[in-house]
């Protein structure tokens, strides 16, 4: 007899059955993602195991190389290694951080460098003439103030500099008995306010024959750096102020600014009638006054002091190198006679 839900119950049965290899085919599939990771972490294990062998590998066979070397080779290279870090230190010593205590410190190499230093003026002894306290490297000011500058005379004795202005000539003042120029005093009342205890940086150029050091000479900047830039030029400020003339001798020296420059500041002080150009002109300039008593004499006895004085200092380091710079001092002295 012909049943039709019979029929459908066993068309259901009949189709069951495939269920089972698709439940299978998804058993399958996670065995196999569990041996792909068990083989992957295998070989990572393996590689790295290969990798520090390698390394430890290495790392003998330098250690063999090394201790295969001649100990004379190892002294040797540590030697050369101490050099060159000596040097180096020296070097970096002697450029930034070391004081030149006296003009004699100042050596031929830093004057054919023209090299710039810092310092303090202690002290201003003529119109155009001052003793630098020289300040090198760093610990000078606050916030970082380790060392600081000599006050007292006895502290700054054969402790500064002699510097000579380079450019300008200023009125010549009451020395080895010769009468004072007409506006010395205000000149140098007016460098003392200037400078005096103040920094100023100086580019040192050459030794003259009064054993000073002739720089060019400039003020701090106002809000860089003085390592960084440089300030306004002291000689062109004395000439704008009256205070001083162009110097127009040999071995003149301008810097960066040039003997036009300075010849326009004197111009225009004259046109404004300042300091010593008050009434016009000048009867007597610096170099007319330290001619006229050159011929008198007077002048070589000044420098006769100067080279006396230079010889105490070169005497003071003793050896052949302080004698051999008396000799070159008296050498020159001579020549330019």
């Amino acid at each position: 007899m012909h049943l039709p839900w019979r029929q459908k119950q066993q068309a259901s049965e009949d189709a069951s059955p495939p269920s089972e290899p698709r439940e299978l085919g998804v058993r399958w599939s996670k065995d196999a993602l569990k041996t792909r990771v068990a083989t992957i972490q295998a070989n990572t294990k393996r590689t790295l195991e290969e990798y520090n062998a390698n390394v430890q590998n290495r790392l003998r066979s330098k250690a063999c190389e090394l201790a295969s070397r001649p100990v004379a080779y190892l002294v040797l290279s540590g030697f050369l290694l101490g050099s060159v870090s000596t040097l180096g230190a020296t070097f970096v010593y002697r450029r930034y951080f070391r004081r030149l205590r006296t003009a004699e410190w100042v050596t031929p190499d830093v004057l054919q460098r023209k090299r710039w230093v810092r310092g303090v003026v202690t002290s201003v002894g003529d119109a155009d003439n001052f003793r630098l306290y020289h300040t090198p490297g760093f610990g000078w000011r606050w916030p970082l103030k380790v060392r600081r500058v000599p006050t007292l005379s006895k502290e700054l004795k054969e402790q500064t500099i002699h510097i000579r202005i380079a450019g300008v000539d200023a009125p010549e003042g009451s020395h080895f008995g010769r009468q004072a120029q007409p506006y010395a005093v205000e000149a140098l009342a007016w460098l003392k306010d200037m400078i005096e205890g103040r920094i100023v940086y100086c580019q040192l150029v050459r030794r003259d024959q009064y054993s000073r050091i002739v720089s060019v000479v400039t003020l701090p900047p106002p809000f860089l750096p003085g390592w960084l830039t440089t300030g306004r030029s002291l000689a062109l400020e004395m000439i704008r102020a009256g205070t001083g003339l162009t110097y127009e001798q040999a071995g003149a020296e301008y810097g960066k600014y040039g003997k036009d420059e300075f010849l326009r500041a004197e111009a225009e002080s004259r046109v404004a009638r300042r300091g010593m150009w008050k009434l016009g002109t000048v009867g007597e300039t610096p170099a007319q006054y330290k001619r006229r008593h050159a011929q008198s004499g007077a002048d070589v006895e000044a420098q006769a002091q100067g080279t006396a004085k230079a010889g105490k200092e070169n005497l003071k380091e003793g050896g052949p190198r302080g004698i051999l710079k008396i000799l070159a001092t008296k050498q020159l002295n001579y020549n330019k006679r």
